[in-house]
C-alpha cells in the first residue's frame, strides 16, 4: 500500500511544482520579452539498503523556450525591440551582467537608462546615463545619440553611447530566479556588432496563453486524479486493517 501511496503523494506533489511554472508563464503573457519556461514530468528510482523498490515523479526544468515573440509597433522613442538573435545587457539585481530581450526603455529623474523593469541598461563603460535632451535617437547598432536640452540648435545630434548587444550561444545560458538570462559561470560576454534593433517597437512575450491555459486544465486533472489514487490506497489500507482484525 504504502508504495502506490509514495507514487501518488509525489506526483502530486511535482504536479503543484509544474501547475506553479506554468502559472508563471501565465501571468506573464503580456510582459515584454519574457521567455516561457518548460517544463516535464519523469519517474525515478529511491535508491537506498536493498533494492529500489519505490519510485517517485519528478518535475524537471530541461531549459527557456528562446524563440522570439511577436514584435509590435508602438513609436515611442524609448522603445526598442531586437531583430533576430541577441540580447541586451543589463545589470542584474545582483550586480553582475545579464541579459534580456525587454526593450521598454527608461529614464529615470537621475538621468539614468532603465529597462521597464528597473534594470540599469549597460553600455560600453557600465550603466549608461542620458543627458538632459530633446530629442533621444537610438540607432540600428543601439547608438543613442540626443539633442541636448537648452541647445537652440534642433538639428545637431550628440552621440551619447552605445547599447550593449551581444549574441551569446544558447547552450550557454541559463534562465534563473529573476527571470533573466546568465550566461553559466557568471562570466561576461563582449559585444556583438551582428545584433541590431528597430526603435519605437517592442517584442512581445512568447508565452501562448491558449495552450498555458490547455496546460493548466491538463494539470489539474493530473493533480485530481493523483489525490483520487491516494484516497483508493487509504481506503484499500483500512478495508485490509480490518480483515487482518478478523482473523
Amino acid at each position: 500500500m504504502d508504495r502506490s501511496l509514495y507514487i501518488a503523494m509525489s506526483g502530486a506533489k511535482q504536479t503543484l511544482l509544474a501547475q506553479t511554472a506554468n502559472a508563471n508563464n501565465l501571468a506573464n503573457t503580456q510582459t515584454s520579452g519574457f521567455k516561457s519556461d518548460l517544463e516535464q514530468f519523469r519517474s525515478m528510482p529511491v535508491f537506498g539498503a536493498g533494492y529500489p523498490t519505490r519510485v517517485y515523479a519528478m518535475t524537471e526544468k530541461p531549459g527557456t523556450d528562446l524563440s522570439a515573440g511577436a514584435m509590435q509597433t508602438t513609436g515611442a522613442e524609448l522603445d526598442v525591440a531586437i531583430k533576430g538573435e541577441g540580447y541586451f545587457a543589463v545589470q542584474g539585481p545582483d550586480g553582475k551582467e545579464a541579459y534580456t530581450r525587454a526593450g521598454d526603455l527608461r529614464v529615470t529623474p537621475e538621468g539614468l537608462l532603465q529597462t521597464g523593469g528597473g534594470l540599469q541598461i549597460i553600455g560600453q563603460n557600465g550603466p549608461i546615463a542620458i543627458p538632459p535632451s530633446e530629442k533621444l535617437t537610438i540607432g540600428g547598432d543601439g547608438t543613442i545619440s540626443i539633442i541636448p536640452l537648452g541647445t537652440g540648435n534642433a538639428t545637431t545630434l550628440v552621440e551619447v553611447d552605445r547599447i550593449k548587444l551581444v549574441k551569446p550561444d544558447a547552450a550557454l545560458v541559463e534562465k534563473r530566479a529573476d527571470g533573466l538570462l546568465h550566461l553559466k559561470g557568471d562570466q561576461a560576454i563582449e559585444a556583438s556588432a551582428d545584433v541590431s534593433v528597430v526603435q519605437g517597437a517592442l517584442e512581445s512575450s512568447n508565452v501562448n496563453a491558449i495552450s498555458a491555459m490547455v496546460e493548466m486544465i491538463e494539470l489539474a486533472k493530473n493533480f485530481e486524479l493523483q489525490t483520487k489514487v491516494m484516497k483508493n490506497v487509504d481506503e484499500n489500507s483500512g478495508v485490509s486493517a480490518r480483515l487482518m482484525q478478523m482473523g
